[in-house]
């Protein structure tokens, strides 16, 4: 006869009076961890006791139950009614749910305790992530769900939008196919079908870094520190439609601005409203761009206004701000660090003070209806105006005097010329190649070049000696050549202007350094009156003598890659040829060094314009074979953002801005149309077509 089966007993369930029960000194727990007793004891106190304590008799030394109960295993929970009681919130002798084991059962107090606690399965932070989205649907708030939960309203945003992710890799996420750090990546962007591209180009990737998959979410959008973004302010933007993606997880600097084409609209109607007011004060015309290029005002005579003359009131602020910058600094003068408000203050003074030195120019009326102004925005986001510029078509000659007297009788009888506002437009994109290896495309070569003729000219002009050297070259060459030129003296420095520039040169530190030294000399010379300009010059020391002639000698550096003109116009093969020789020695002479002038290789002003063969020698050749090797699979736009990455720090130059080394008296293969050998790096065509872009995108790491 087959024997039937044991059947367990559960430990019977009973209320016992609070004051019943003890802390057992065989709970397992002796280390704080979880939600604090202070937060259990208010949970429980909202919602009530959730789970009974486990308890056994307490029995005397004979082995007879003395009535009390000790805990083993819930001893948190205890602690929490414990305090609770405390408070006056719970009775002592209210009921307490327990589970209630035999005093003599074959389990031990140490078992129960341990197991209650390791058994308990963690819940998974994806229910975590929806049940808090169900409460939300509810219509809790953030901070009601943060409250209930014990958790920041930060944290509960947090996990609100990882749970709006794509359903489709929350999937992935709960089946451990994804990690928390790349589902926090993913929660930039609120564009499900968007994500899961991104997911299906990088799924069959080794490398699923979280920073690959924000980069690829967010490539076509703004920064919100972008200086549109700051002028127009991303209230305007979302106010007029627009999106922000946002990442909760790291700093954004502010986020992406998703609508791009929206905040170029709300750019430009804020300009033009800008220049239409500007254009009230009488200027002919108005050119207004996001952004001009560098030496935009090149060619243009700049009208010598006369600064406003302060108030009354604004010279005794004035007054006040000095004397309370002066207390200030002397007040503190031996402390070790300023006080975060005295330093706020000191800031604030020397902004109200530096907008009391800028003040506004007064212009004849005469020169205002045949001059103009750039309408821009500057690096922080603020409006720039650039008053005062004649073009060279608008100056008045002898034999428009007459023209000129009718023009002044017009305005002086009240009639209004209206001024020209012009808006300037994005330059086209270059076409892209995935050939084999060919000469770089010629804007590309320009705007290096540009670059290198920039640096050279701030590097001259802080070599006195140099520039010396350069200058009496030239007059001997004049002298002994016969090379004439116009002018009493036949020597001349002729400015050179940059007809093609990348975006980038005008915000270069040769830039600043040569605009800030310019404007430091021209504030030093009286350059409407030759004579005096005479006499300044004349009495200058011999030091600043040589800065000055190194200052203007440096004007007229030219390092400039041009297409030779086989049609004679312009210049020749080997005129480009001799322009570059010589900028080559001139670069040696002041030990001209591209990568401290600060510039670096990027998307925008090198990898994305030219082939992928290009891409990868410039890896190899900075990082070597095998950091080439692992993106030498990836498309075009992801390995020029890779290389970015890759040779950010790394010293590499393109081969036109490098310090070139004395010639060995080899001869390159390719040649001028004149026979001439010219550098194989100088260009005479663009790249091709650009590369397929259906193929699924990957993304790798050095």
């Amino acid at each position: 006869m087959a024997t039937a089966a044991k059947k367990i007993t559960l430990s019977a369930s009973r209320d016992i009076p609070f004051n019943k029960l003890v802390l057992s000194q065989s709970n397992v727990r002796r280390i704080k961890a979880g939600v604090s007793i202070e937060d259990l004891a208010e949970d429980i106190a909202r919602r009530g006791l959730l789970q009974n304590l486990n308890v056994r008799p307490v029995v005397d030394d004979d082995g007879n139950e003395t009535g009390m109960f000790e805990v083993p295993a819930g001893g948190r929970r205890f602690r929490a009614l414990e305090l609770l009681a405390k408070k006056k919130w719970l009775a002592r002798t209210a009921p307490v749910p327990c589970n209630v084991r035999e005093a003599d059962s074959e389990i031990s107090a140490e078992e129960d305790s341990l197991a209650e606690n390791v058994q308990r399965a963690a819940l998974h932070p994806l229910d975590q992530f929806r049940a808090f989205q169900k409460f939300r649907e509810q219509g809790m708030s953030e901070e009601d769900i943060g409250a209930r939960f014990f958790v920041s309203a930060n944290t509960v945003k947090q996990r609100l939008k990882l749970a709006s992710v794509s359903e489709k890799l929350l999937d992935l996420y709960a089946e451990d196919a994804m990690t928390l750090d790349q589902l926090m990546a993913f929660s930039v962007s609120t564009d499900h079908t968007r994500q899961e591209q991104v997911w299906d180009a990088i799924e069959h990737s080794w490398s699923k870094e979280p920073y690959q998959i924000r980069r690829m979410l967010t490539e076509n959008t703004v920064r919100a520190s972008d200086r549109r973004v700051r002028f127009v302010t991303i209230d305007a933007y979302e106010e007029a439609g627009g999106t922000v993606l946002r990442d909760l997880f790291q700093d954004d600097d502010g986020g992406w601005i998703e609508d791009v084409a929206l905040l170029e609209k709300l750019v430009g109607e804020k300009l033009t409203a800008e220049a239409e007011t500007i254009a009230e004060e009488g200027w002919k015309w108005i050119s207004v761009e996001a952004d001009f290029p560098y030496g935009h005002t090149n060619g243009l005579r700049a009208l010598t206004g006369a600064p406003v003359d302060l108030t009354d009131e604004e010279r005794a602020t004035r007054e006040a701000l000095r004397e309370e910058f002066d207390r200030l600094e002397a007040e503190y003068a031996e402390a070790d660090e300023l006080p975060d408000e005295v330093d706020e203050r000191l800031g604030e003074i020397e902004v109200a003070l530096d907008a009391f030195e800028d003040r506004p120019k007064q212009y004849d009326p005469a020169e205002i209806g045949r001059a103009g102004a750039f309408v821009s925005i500057r690096h922080d986001g603020q409006l720039s105006v650039e008053r005062g510029y004649v073009r060279p078509e608008d100056e008045v000659t002898e034999g428009d005097d007459e023209v000129e007297s009718d023009c002044d009788a017009a305005v002086g009888s009240g009639a209004v010329q209206r001024t020209v506002i012009s808006v300037g437009d994005e330059p086209e994109p270059q076409d892209e190649d995935d050939d084999a290896i060919k000469p770089l495309p010629e804007r590309l070569m320009i705007e290096l070049t540009a670059h290198r003729s920039l640096a050279l000219r701030d590097a001259l002009a802080n070599n006195p000696s140099v520039a010396m050297t350069a200058l009496i070259h030239k007059l001997v060459r004049d002298a002994f050549q016969h090379v004439s030129s116009p002018g009493c003296l036949e020597a001349s420095v002729r400015q050179v202007y940059f007809p093609v520039q990348g975006d980038d040169l005008k915000d270069s530190a040769a830039a600043k350094t040569v605009d800030d030294r310019h404007e430091t000399w021209k504030a030093d010379l009286p350059l409407d009156d030759d004579e005096t300009l005479w006499e300044k010059i004349d009495g200058l020391d011999d030091a600043s003598r040589m800065a000055l002639l190194a200052h203007c000698v440096s004007f007229g550096v030219n390092a400039l890659y041009e297409k030779a003109n086989p049609y004679g116009a312009g210049p020749t093969a080997r005129g480009v040829q001799q322009r570059i020789h010589e900028a080559d020695r001139l670069a040696r002479a002041v030990g001209l060094d591209m990568v401290e002038t600060g510039w670096r290789p990027t998307v925008d002003n090198y990898f994305g314009r030219v082939t992928k063969p290009r891409i990868l020698e410039a890896v190899r050749e900075a990082k070597g074979e095998v950091t080439a090797q692992l993106i030498d699979h990836l498309k075009k736009p992801d390995m020029a953002k890779e290389a970015e990455r890759l040779l950010a720090d790394s010293g590499w130059l393109p081969e036109p801005l490098r310090l070139p080394v004395i010639d060995d008296g080899t001869t390159s293969d390719t040649e001028g149309d004149d026979g001439e050998a010219l550098p194989a790096f100088l260009s005479d065509e663009d790249e091709g077509d650009e590369e397929p872009a259906d193929e699924p995108q990957t993304v790798a790491a050095e």
